[in-house]
Formats: C-alpha cells, sequence, structure tokens
C-alpha cells in the first residue's frame, strides 16, 4: 500500500510533524487554510482514522512519511 499520499498531501503532512498550524502551512504553500483543511480530510478518510494524529501515525507505520 504504497504511495497513499499526492505529494502536496505528502508536503502537507510534512509540514504538520514540523509542527506548522493550518495558517502558517497555508501561508508557506500559498494555498487557502480551507484547502490544507480539505487535504487532512481526504487523508484522513483514505486511512479511515479520526484526527491528524492519528493520521500521521498510520502514515508513520506505512512509511509515507517520516520524522
Amino acid at each position: 500500500m504504497n504511495n497513499i499520499l499526492t505529494p502536496r498531501e505528502k508536503e502537507i503532512f510534512t509540514l504538520l510533524i514540523d509542527n506548522y498550524n493550518t495558517k502558517d502551512i497555508s501561508k508557506k504553500l500559498n494555498i487557502s487554510e480551507k484547502t490544507v483543511r480539505n487535504h487532512i480530510s481526504n487523508v484522513m478518510q483514505k486511512l479511515g482514522v479520526n484526527g491528524r494524529a492519528s493520521a500521521v501515525v498510520e502514515l508513520l507505520k506505512l512509511n509515507e512519511l517520516s520524522i
């Protein structure tokens, strides 16, 4: 189950791990906060989890992200 994330989703979750909040991510990537939240929601839905922290844990387990 590799490549669950789109490049943009990976970019957003990497920034979340680096302790950026939604507002900071939106500014850094020049997209709206709503778009950031939509990407995060899409990933949580793909993984079947509730919450950003759970998504990060699952993505780490699946080797989609690293810290």
